[in-house]
């Protein structure tokens, strides 16, 4: 049984072969396995964790092909569902070089959104000491019943729970629908992410203070708020601090952010009690994963430019 779930959506991302264009602009598109939480899958295997993902592709190509990416990366499929009731997920991506994303997502309805409650397998979940979960899976029924089955599962077994909302809009029906269910699943995370440019949205506040102090108020232990090319800012109530981040030549910032998740909990997972971490430790956990989520940039892609352990060393010891 796998140590590290994830659970979310799975779906192939079509980025735009030159930068700062718009999508009717592009010329042309390089396929790419996508969807942030088998992102943040693929970064746990590949940084040494044992890993599985939860979720539901199409039963046609791309299916196959994102079925077939997750396993040569040593992620655990077996709730990774090929369903023939829909076809698999596609996502359109602009390539910006501000760092901002532009996508186009084409989902009517994705099988990413068909994964039913009845097949969340209790045990699978229970097993693991680690489970991950965003919002995207929260904007649609059945799936959205599923996460929270899921979700459940790993509280009930005392996993520890991340959580990376990872808006788009995009995919719900209304922005209220987003910002309900965004809170409704907050309170059962250890660990919440989110990125500086989702934090007005999510919180209703441009202030780092009152939005944290409403988060760390649910129970949640570490808040860390990514700031892109700038690091991240962490607290856990008592502890606080900014880690700077790493100056890189940026190819496609798409996935930073999973692979910043993916190497921050593989160090988080190796110390029980959040509470009791030092500056100092918690400085070296948002170092390594700063480091991660710069080294994601550098390529085309996220699953292919998720980093390994020696990758991220090296990167550090330059």
């Amino acid at each position: 049984m796998p140590k590290a779930l994830c659970i979310g959506e799975l779906l192939i991302d079509f980025v735009s072969t030159t930068p700062d264009v718009t999508l009717a602009e592009a010329p042309g598109f390089v396929k790419a396995p996508g969807g942030a939480p088998a992102n943040v899958a693929v970064g746990l295997a590949k940084l040494g964790i044992d890993a599985g993902f939860i979720g539901k592709v199409g039963a046609d190509p791309f299916g196959d092909f994102l079925t077939d990416t997750l396993q040569q990366n040593s992620v655990d499929t077996t709730y990774l569902i090929a369903g023939e009731a829909s076809r698999t997920t596609l996502a359109f991506v602009a390539t910006r070089s501000d760092g901002m994303k532009d996508i186009t997502f084409y989902r009517h309805p994705g099988a990413d959104i068909q994964l039913s409650p009845d097949e969340i397998d209790a045990d699978y979940i229970q097993s693991a000491e680690l489970f991950h979960y965003g919002s995207v899976s929260l904007s649609h029924s059945p799936t959205r019943e599923a996460t929270l089955k899921a979700i459940q599962c790993a509280k009930d077994a005392g996993a520890f729970i991340s959580y990376d909302p990872n808006l788009r809009l995009m995919l719900w029906d209304n922005a209220e629908d987003a910002k309900h269910w965004i809170w409704e699943v907050m309170s059962y995370a250890d660990v919440v992410k989110i990125s500086e440019e989702e934090w007005e949205f999510v919180t209703g506040d441009v202030e780092l203070k009152r939005g944290i102090e409403r988060i760390l108020g649910l129970g949640v232990k570490l808040v860390v708020v990514t700031l892109g090319e700038r690091g991240c800012y962490y607290t856990n109530g008592n502890v606080e601090g900014y880690v700077d981040g790493f100056a890189v030549e940026v190819v496609d910032t798409l996935g930073a952010g999973d692979a910043f998740v993916a190497a921050m909990l593989t160090q988080l997972m190796m110390h029980a009690n959040l509470a009791s971490l030092e500056k100092d430790q918690f400085g070296s956990i948002m170092q390594y994963a700063n480091a991660a989520g710069a080294l994601a940039t550098r390529k085309v892609g996220v699953i292919p430019a998720l980093p390994t352990h020696s990758d991220i060393e090296q990167f550090l010891l330059r």
